[in-house]
Formats: C-alpha cells, sequence, structure tokens
C-alpha cells in the first residue's frame, strides 16, 4: 500500500527559488522641457524573455521589458527592467516543461517587472504608468505557431 504523500511527490514539482532583478534602467533625455508639454503619451511595449537551464532541473527565466512613451515625437522616458527567477522543475514532460518555462514563469514575473516599472516612472517625475496585462498563454500560442510556419518554410525550401 502506498502513502499518498508518496504519491503526491510523483508528480511534477515546481518551485519558485528566488525572484530578483537583473537589470533595471530609466532615461528621461528630454527633462525638464518634456513636462511642459501637454500629456499625450504614446506608450510602446517591448517585452521578450529568454530562459538559460543552470543545472538539472534549474531554469533561470528572464522576462525583459523596455516601455518607451513619447510625447509630441519626442522621448519622455524610456524604462527598462530584466525581472528574473531561479525556478525549479521537476518531472514535466517536454511538452509541459517548454509550456510552463514559456508562459507560466513569465506570467510569474510579469507583475514584479510592471511594479518597478510603475515605481521608476512615477520616481521620475511622471504620472503613474500602469501597464496592461499580458495574456502569456497566448503569447507562447503564438510563438509555437510562428515556429511551425518556419518548419514548414524550411521543409519548402528543401
Amino acid at each position: 500500500m502506498t502513502d499518498k504523500n508518496e504519491k503526491a511527490s510523483e508528480g511534477p514539482v515546481f518551485t519558485i527559488q528566488r525572484i530578483y532583478v537583473k537589470d533595471i534602467s530609466f532615461e528621461a533625455p528630454h527633462a525638464p522641457d518634456i513636462f511642459k508639454v501637454e500629456w499625450k503619451p504614446e506608450v510602446n511595449v517591448d517585452l521578450q524573455t529568454k530562459t538559460n537551464q543552470l543545472e538539472e532541473n534549474a531554469y533561470d527565466v528572464s522576462l525583459h521589458l523596455t516601455v518607451t512613451v513619447k510625447v509630441e515625437d519626442k522621448v519622455a522616458f524610456l524604462v527598462e527592467v530584466n525581472q528574473a527567477g531561479i525556478m525549479i522543475l521537476k518531472g514535466f514532460a517536454d511538452a509541459q516543461l517548454s509550456h510552463v518555462l514559456g508562459s507560466l514563469c513569465p506570467g510569474i514575473l510579469y507583475p514584479y517587472a510592471r511594479e518597478a516599472i510603475s515605481d521608476m516612472v512615477t520616481k521620475g517625475g511622471f504620472p503613474q504608468l500602469l501597464l496592461s496585462p499580458i495574456n502569456f498563454d497566448a503569447l507562447y500560442l503564438q510563438h509555437l505557431e510562428k515556429q511551425k510556419e518556419k518548419q514548414k518554410e524550411k521543409q519548402s525550401v528543401q
């Protein structure tokens, strides 16, 4: 007869070992003149994720966000955050592991990056910037579709 605790430990294990900031920066190249302009910002967000395997079952996942805000074609501010986490993942099938690293982990890191960006923008003297939530599952599925298309193109060229 098996113990319930033994059965529970047989499944996949996901643990957050550490969440940290790898890099952070804020620039306001046109300050203080930009404060005189009517505040009608144009916001551009660039998001990238990267995963490095540190050792067996340990991964460093980073979410790099660059937010550029322009007013009247001048950069009001540019803020970058590279938010990262060390994640322990055991017992996942390859497809599950890819999904956890490509969707779940960035989704965990995003609120930390979002808060850091909001804090820096406010401390820079600008109105609070709250980035919209992001559906990382949808982004991950788009990424998979692009990979499939690239694979089909490669096969059709050969």
